[in-house]
């Protein structure tokens, strides 16, 4: 009988890791001789000669929370590694892409697919990415195969409407808090949504449990996006892997700073002057980030993320649920909340 103390999420990361890690390498080797050194380059696994390399990899939470998701309904973890393959594969053609369009030279503490090859080689390995993905789900033939790839592919057309909000955000003077929480549910927490559903699809979990699981991924990705959010001005690049104040270096409209224009003061008025046609120096930067912090917006949004992840726990109590993964489930919400990196 399963008890429901939950472990640590350290031991469910290495667990999935273990688990998913070669069913990931077998998917990758599967691509042409340029796209899998190039794809094995970005996911960590070797040097840009091809030379292997460790330590450098991804922290596998989507992964982990499809395992989580199988078990919550009752199955083995095994029966979830597709859809870990699947949405580990969609979560590294997103960043691909996007380091391109952000301009990000460094991610992981390495450089970019973009900076070390060219940009044409980045677009195709990123495509790369997302169409293996729905051929590792649908080769498992079957009706739960088949709403698992419908299930990625809504989500991913989530994913791409989110990024072109992000964009278009860069170019406007002003965005309310709603229309940025819609774009960070498009494109962060509807791939984090499908990561904890879609273990439970393959396993053929009943309506309640899926609806459970969806609804405790959307609200964990909103306190996912906004943890980096928080980590694109404040983080530590030593710890982050990417540069210092890298979202306000694009003006970007995340949800801390969007929050922070929509109030009144002096010090929103700043803020909004700056966003409009302030420099982008290392001193303006850190002026920018020192006006963030003092108008609130560091404290909201870390009050928000705390608020979403435990009305994402909440989520789960009404739904018959395994009780261990339930209590890993909230484990990691709770490490999601609290990561540095």
């Amino acid at each position: 009988m399963m008890n429901d103390i939950g472990r640590a999420p350290a031991q469910t990361l290495d667990e999935t890791r273990s688990l998913v890690l070669p069913a990931l390498h077998k998917a990758v080797d599967r691509l042409d001789d340029l796209e899998r050194l190039t794809t094995s380059y970005h996911l960590g696994w070797v040097d840009a000669g091809g030379n292997p390399v460790s330590g450098a990899g991804g922290k596998a939470v989507r992964p982990a929370l499809a395992v989580l998701g199988a078990r919550a309904v009752g199955a083995e973890p095994a029966v979830a590694v597709p859809g870990a393959v699947a949405v580990e594969l969609v979560h590294n053609f997103s960043l691909v892409h996007d380091d391109i369009m952000d301009r990000d030279r460094t991610r992981r503490h390495r450089p970019t697919v973009w900076s070390v090859w060219d940009e044409a080689t980045a677009i195709l390995t990123g495509d790369a990415m997302l169409s293996l993905a729905h051929e590792v789900l649908l080769e498992e033939g079957g009706l739960q195969a088949a709403a698992a790839s419908w299930h990625l592919a809504r989500c991913t057309r989530a994913l791409i409407n989110g990024q072109v909000l992000d964009m278009t955000f860069e170019q406007r003077a002003e965005v309310s808090l709603h229309e940025c929480r819609r774009m960070a549910q498009g494109k962060t927490a509807a791939l984090i949504a499908t990561s904890t559903v879609i273990g439970a699809v393959l396993a053929g979990g009943d309506a309640d449990a899926l609806d459970a699981l969806t609804t405790y991924g959307l609200r964990i990705g909103l306190a996912f996006q906004l943890v980096d959010d928080l980590l694109g001005v404040w983080g530590d690049p030593q710890v982050t892997g990417k540069s210092n104040f890298s979202d306000l270096q694009a003006k970007k409209k995340t949800l801390p700073v969007c929050w922070a224009l929509g109030q009144d003061g002096a010090r929103a008025a700043r803020l909004r002057a700056w966003f409009t046609d302030g420099p982008t120096d290392p001193a303006a930067l850190a002026r920018a980030a020192g006006l963030l912090e003092e108008a609130g917006a560091r404290d909201w949004a870390e009050g928000e993320a705390r608020r979403l992840v435990a009305s994402a726990q909440a989520a789960l109590r009404g739904a018959a649920l395994t009780p261990s993964a339930t209590a890993d489930l909230h484990a990691m919400a709770d490490f999601i909340a609290g990561r540095k990196a």
